[in-house]
């Protein structure tokens, strides 16, 4: 399934993967630095896979990681309505509960 195909809350601010919330990507970010951001993400996993030791590993992860902070996907939230984070959690088990029930229940 791609990530095209989970469900987006109806703010736009997750989508859901294996039962649990994750964050979506800014819909502030321009284009052309999203796409830069999403490449330097690749290349950052891609590094993970290849990794031949602890130290390289820890450097494709934290690669990873300050990727997918400047894409708004950790750290900071994006947002500006004060709003708290609910990434990782269960949809059931947040505001978005009632919402999730009619997606569910349509899957």
């Amino acid at each position: 399934m791609s990530r095209k195909d989970h469900p987006h809350t109806p703010d736009g601010r997750y989508f859901i993967a294996r039962g649990k919330l994750d964050r979506c990507t800014n819909p502030g970010l321009a284009d052309t630095e999203r796409r830069r951001l999403i490449k330097k993400m690749m290349q950052a996993r891609m590094a993970v896979r290849k990794a031949q030791d602890e130290a390289e590993m820890a450097e494709a992860r934290a690669a990873v990681h300050e990727a997918k902070v400047a894409l708004g996907e950790r750290g900071p939230v994006w947002w500006d309505d004060d709003a708290p984070d609910y990434s990782g959690a269960d949809p059931a088990q947040t505001p978005y509960a009632d919402w999730w029930k009619t997606v569910a229940a349509s899957s």
